[in-house]
């Protein structure tokens, strides 16, 4: 098993991302302060913040316009369909509705993108052979 990666990112609301992360998303809360908040995102720690975010962008990947930055987990097929149907459940916009990308290709993927209440960008990938994940194309 790989090793956890750590992030921190900027919110510019606690609450908001505490219910994201935490009820939508399903993630543990781990330590936290008026001014952070640690996640367990599928195994990996995320820490949200509170400092306002103020550059932000796209790049166009496979005829859509990717989100940047951004940040994400790749996981099983099941595991991908079931968040899916949980942001559904919650009504949460996707920026990229879920689909595959690079269909028939190497790097075949399920893909979607949801924003955090602060405009972070989440992308949440799946491959059906995970041994592809860095296939080239």
């Amino acid at each position: 098993m790989p090793s956890p990666f750590h992030l921190a990112f900027p919110v510019d609301d606690l609450e908001s991302t505490r219910f994201f992360y935490g009820t939508v998303l399903g993630c543990p809360e781990g330590r936290s302060t008026d001014k952070w908040i640690d996640f367990d995102l599928f195994g990996h720690q995320i820490v949200a913040h509170l400092l306002p975010s103020t550059q932000s962008g796209t790049s166009p990947v496979d005829g859509h316009n990717v989100p940047i930055p951004h940040f994400g987990v790749v996981m099983g097929m099941d595991e991908w369909n079931q968040l899916v149907d949980r942001l559904k459940s919650h009504n949460i916009p996707f920026g990229m509705e879920p689909q595959i990308r690079f269909g028939g290709l190497p790097g075949e993927q399920a893909t979607t993108f949801v924003l955090d209440p602060s405009g972070n960008a989440l992308e949440f990938k799946a491959f059906r052979d995970m041994n592809k994940l860095f296939a080239k194309q």
